[in-house]
C-alpha cells in the first residue's frame, strides 16, 4: 500500500541503492512525460537508469533519496550532481538535479533533498553548483534553489521544444565553500 507523507512528518534521506531505482524511474518518467522540467521526451527504461544511478555513484557523486519514515516507506523524491561539462577546466562544477513525486511540492521534501546535496559537494570540495531548470515557468523550482542560495545566472530563451511549445533554460548558480576567492587545491 502507498504510504503518503503528511506536512508535519520529514522524510529520511539516505543514498540511493540499487532496489530503489525502479521507485526513481517511475517518478522522473512521470516528469519527462507529462511536465517541461526535463528535456528528455522519452523516459529511461529501467536498466538505464540503473545505469545513470551507478555512474554517478561510481565517480562518488551523492544519489540521494527521500523515503517516507518508518520501514519500506515509499521514495518520495531524489537528488544527484552530475559533472557540469566533460571538460576538464570545469571539474571543480557539479549541476544538480531534484525529482519529486507528483503531488509532494511545497512539503519541504526538495528543501531537505537539495540542502543535503549542497552539505554533501560542499565537503568534497567542490566550487560550484549550477541548476539548468527546465522552463521559465517552474516557479516552484527556481524558488527553490534561491531559497538554497542559487543565483540566476542566466536564461537560455526558447532553447527546447517539447509538448508543443518552446521552452526556456535557467541557469543558476550557487558557490560552494570559498568559491572562486581562492584557488583550489589540486
Amino acid at each position: 500500500m502507498s504510504q503518503a507523507i503528511r506536512p508535519d512528518r520529514t522524510a529520511e534521506l539516505r543514498d540511493a541503492r540499487p532496489e530503489d531505482c525502479s521507485a526513481l524511474q517511475a517518478i522522473y518518467a512521470d516528469h519527462v512525460i507529462h511536465g517541461v522540467a526535463s528535456f528528455e521526451e522519452t523516459p529511461p527504461d529501467l536498466a538505464e537508469m540503473q545505469r545513470r544511478v551507478a555512474a554517478v555513484q561510481k565517480a562518488s557523486l551523492p544519489y540521494l533519496v527521500a523515503q517516507a519514515p518508518g520501514p519500506g516507506g515509499d521514495i518520495l523524491g531524489f537528488a544527484a550532481v552530475g559533472p557540469y561539462r566533460t571538460r576538464p577546466a570545469y571539474r571543480h562544477t557539479l549541476e544538480t538535479t531534484v525529482y519529486l513525486r507528483r503531488g509532494l511540492e511545497g512539503r519541504g521534501i526538495g528543501s531537505l533533498l537539495l540542502s543535503a546535496l549542497i552539505q554533501r559537494c560542499e565537503a568534497m570540495g567542490y566550487r560550484q553548483l549550477v541548476a539548468v531548470i527546465g522552463d521559465s515557468g517552474n516557479l516552484a523550482s527556481i524558488g527553490l534553489h534561491k531559497r538554497h542560495g542559487f543565483r540566476e545566472a542566466g536564461v537560455l530563451r526558447a532553447i527546447g521544444f517539447k509538448h508543443g511549445r518552446w521552452l526556456d533554460s535557467v541557469l543558476m548558480q550557487r558557490p560552494l565553500g570559498t568559491g572562486a576567492d581562492s584557488l583550489p587545491d589540486d
